[in-house]
């Protein structure tokens, strides 16, 4: 059995051990580097805050703290901000990435340091151009994922949090230990929600897929779609519960999936009517969340408790597992790349750039 166990899965397994060091590094030697990057943001007037692929739904996990404390930031994909933005005088740009070398990341970074941009930089990798280039570099320096990413997208959200949370009141090592015992008790969960799945009618292979959330999990709900694409080779569409009810239910159909997230505090009441009208249209829903009765839909992913604005560092992980399991139902390898690079390096094409002659970055 464990020789058989995917390179997704053991990565998946390991992710408690490397959040817990991640907010122990924070608040430790790490610390140094959280408040200097929180000070040039308390200064601009502008602040940006920016990512690509999973360190994209990094930012979108975090941008609830900034928006709730009234210090709204300007949250723009990096890709768009490179080509579509123009920095003004006295901005703060906050860059998430895993490697800190994909070339949107790369080209981004020399825009705002030529507007004179505060550029904080949050990767995994302390070699790559970001960790060199950024005024304030915040580096989370972890073993890389095998090739989807999982520890480097859940520590790179936890980093970019602990820096929200400095700069709008404060993050320290009784914070830290609060979540860990959180992180802590979704490790145990794991061998739970392992079987749960397992058991679970609703991972059929071949099935159209929708992911809904709201607050912190919207990004979690983005990184499931895009765990479904890598690791299950399938597609999947991810968007706010709120904005799924203003159209998108037209196409429901039986037999479709549905992932919903609840929050920890809001809307769950209207969340859970949508969630259970769904099943009357003949859909099959998973609700991922805090204090959801077990009866509630076809299966209910309960989370340990933890503060709502910080649900994203441990409502991702039955989402993780779900795409591994699903992976292995359909035959499928999730722990290659069929077209993608670990690293993108290039912006043209998707068989080895604008030639298309196949060679990977």
């Amino acid at each position: 059995m464990h020789s058989q166990m995917t390179y997704f899965l053991r990565d998946i397994l390991r992710q408690p051990k490397e959040l817990r060091w991640t907010l122990e590094h924070l608040t430790g030697t790490g610390a140094e580097s959280i408040t200097a990057a929180a000070n040039a943001i308390s200064k601009a007037k502008h602040v940006y805050l920016t990512g690509i692929g999973s360190s994209w739904h990094a930012a979108l996990n975090v941008a609830p703290m900034f928006q709730e404390a009234a210090r709204p930031v300007y949250l723009v994909e990096a890709s768009e901000l490179l080509e579509f933005g123009t920095f003004p005088a006295e901005s703060a740009v906050i860059v998430i990435s895993r490697s800190g070398r994909s070339i949107e990341i790369v080209r981004l970074a020399e825009k705002a340091i030529r507007a004179g941009a505060a550029l904080i930089g949050i990767t995994n990798a302390p070699e790559g151009t970001l960790a060199k280039e950024a005024e304030f570099p915040m580096v989370v320096p972890i073993a890389m994922d095998h090739a989807i990413s999982v520890n480097t997208y859940s520590t790179l959200a936890a980093a970019a949090g602990v820096l929200v949370k400095t700069v709008i009141g404060g993050f320290g090592a009784e914070d830290a230990g609060e979540l860990s015992s959180a992180i802590d008790e979704a490790g145990h969960a794991v061998p739970r929600w392992q079987k749960q799945i397992a058991e679970s009618k609703w991972f059929a292979p071949g099935r159209t897929t929708y992911f809904l959330a709201r607050g912190s999990s919207f990004g979690t709900a983005q990184e499931a779609r895009l765990l479904w694409e890598e690791g299950v080779k399938a597609p999947a569409t991810a968007m706010g519960t709120g904005v799924f009810r203003h159209g998108p239910q037209e196409m429901v159909r039986e037999g479709m999936r549905f992932g919903i997230w609840l929050d920890a505090a809001r809307m769950r009441e209207e969340d859970l009517a949508t969630a259970r009208d769904l099943q009357k249209l003949g859909a099959s829903v998973v609700l991922i969340g805090q204090g959801v009765p077990a009866d509630a839909v076809d299966l209910v992913l309960g989370l340990p408790k933890i503060a709502g604005e910080w649900q994203f560092l441990v409502d991702c992980m039955p989402a993780q597992l779900a795409a591994e399991q699903l992976a292995r139902m359909s035959g499928v390898d999730s722990d290659t790349f069929r077209l993608c690079s670990f690293v993108v390096e290039d912006e043209a094409g998707l068989l080895g750039g604008a030639t298309g002659d196949g060679a990977r970055s």
